[in-house]
């Protein structure tokens, strides 16, 4: 499984994404059931793109993240390119439709910067 960041303040969300080329943040509440259920799901599925590091940021702890990053509901999954959010998805996400576009994404940017 994807290894995981735990980001227990604004802050690290910030310097996690400007650090990382390609960042993926799953914002989730301790609370949500569906949470967790689409976090093993989602760490299987990120395997499949190295390039791409996973930080989870638990909104209730991190209470800015809705306002700076307008977040209204859990879980939300966002994908940074280079500080800029990409793809997003929340509450009930299809993991297909996810599949698809992470890949896209990904192969368009590793062919243009490889490693």
């Amino acid at each position: 499984m994807k290894k995981l960041e735990e980001l227990d303040s604004y802050a690290k969300v910030e310097a996690f994404i400007n650090e990382h080329k390609l960042s993926f943040l799953y914002v989730s509440r301790p609370d949500c059931s569906v949470c967790h259920a689409i976090l093993p799901k989602l760490q299987t599925l990120l395997n499949r793109f190295p390039q791409v590091e996973l930080g989870q940021v638990n909104a209730l702890e991190v209470e800015e993240i809705a306002g700076h990053l307008s977040i209204f509901t859990a879980p939300t999954l966002l994908l940074f390119v280079e500080g800029k959010e990409y793809l997003r998805e929340d509450r009930f996400v299809r993991f297909a439709d996810l599949e698809e576009k992470l890949t896209r994404i990904y192969e368009l940017y590793t062919s243009i910067n490889p490693t």
